[in-house]
């Protein structure tokens, strides 16, 4: 059964600082100062050492116990001070690393309990949480170090600033083939595999995948949810090294480069070069260009595919006035993590 956390942890506020009364510094002669941000392990700047209070140590939990980013939790790797309704924990038995990473998800799990008028600050205690016996037999065998080396980029080679001043406008029908969706109703899923098909939805995260299917039910639902009379792909599966764009809801403008093939909602966009086919860099680099324009799109002003050709995206240039293909995969391979990019071909 679970317990409550104040079982495995010990539990304080932190310091309840303002940040914009204290000195900023920097990570190598600063402190840790821990908000309740959803990012960047919840540290929204480094500050000077303050006189008289002891920051908390390395290894110790931070936990947001209210506003947007409430029960966000996370191992600090060095000592830190705290923002406002920020609670740190510690375990009051020997935990690894993996366990502990573990039991930040658990709390983190239970964000939807809580909002601006429910914060977790008298209720933090008594969430429960998994024992030790009940947590699952993968997390002590998890490999943390299987990320070590990816944040090297591509290439050493430094490249000329971006300088988008001086790039050039294009129509989006000028760059990209631009396809339609496809509506796809009560689609039988399956796990994650070899075979499986991604399905691509208005989302933004996970590279716009909400689900996996396999061919053959791809092929034999209709729009409606029913069997087809003649089973077919077309219309409903999409070739690898394309961009996805959501084109309705929240996530309206979000795009992703898909590097399989793929099936995907009548709300997305596929688009494709028209000049040449698309690298994982050269995708990389226009998703996020194509989301720069997020802005102009919402609920009630849709990015259709009858709409989107007529669409502006300005990119860098060769002399002669074409797109740089060259320069836009060199910049993403100087960038870190860009070896990861490699790694996945």
């Amino acid at each position: 059964m679970p317990c409550p956390l104040s079982k495995i942890f010990d539990m304080k506020y932190g310091h309840s600082l303002e940040l914009n009364a204290l000195e900023i510094s920097n990570p190598k002669d600063g402190i840790a100062f821990v908000g309740r941000q959803m990012g960047h392990n919840g540290i929204s700047a480094y500050v000077s050492p303050i006189p008289d209070l002891d920051p908390a140590p390395a290894g110790d939990i931070s936990c947001a116990l209210g506003g947007n980013g409430v029960l966000t939790t996370f191992i600090q790797e060095a000592k830190f001070y705290c923002g406002r309704d920020v609670a740190i924990l510690r375990p009051k038995v020997n935990l690894t690393k993996q366990q502990t990473l573990f039991y930040c998800l658990c709390i983190k799990s239970n964000r939807f309990r809580f909002s601006y008028g429910r914060q977790a600050n008298k209720t933090l205690s008594d969430l429960l949480i998994p024992t030790l016996d009940e947590m699952p037999k993968w997390v002590s065998s998890f490999d943390l170090n299987q990320a070590n080396g990816t944040e090297a980029p591509l290439s050493e080679v430094p490249l000329a600033p971006l300088a988008p001043a001086k790039w050039h406008e294009f129509r989006y029908d000028q760059i990209f083939e631009i396809r339609k969706g496809y509506y796809n109703k009560k689609l039988p899923e399956c796990e994650r595999g070899p075979d499986a098909i991604p399905f691509i939805g208005a989302t933004e995260s996970n590279n716009g995948v909400t689900s996996y299917h396999r061919l053959e039910d791809i092929s034999a639902y209709a729009r409606n949810g029913e069997l087809e009379p003649e089973p077919t792909t077309e219309k409903k599966l999409f070739p690898a090294k394309g961009i996805t764009v959501a084109n309705n809801g929240a996530s309206v403008g979000y795009a992703f480069f898909q590097p399989e093939p793929f099936t995907c909602s009548h709300d997305i966009n596929p688009l494709y070069l028209l000049s040449r086919e698309m690298t994982p860099e050269i995708g990389m680099f226009l998703c996020s260009i194509v989301a720069m324009d997020r802005y102009r799109w919402s609920y009630g002003r849709k990015w259709r595919p009858s709409r989107m050709p007529q669409s502006v995206i300005r990119l860098p240039v060769r002399p002669d006035g074409e797109p740089d293909w060259e320069f836009m995969e060199n910049y993403v391979r100087s960038l870190p993590f860009s070896k990861a990019i490699s790694a996945k071909q």
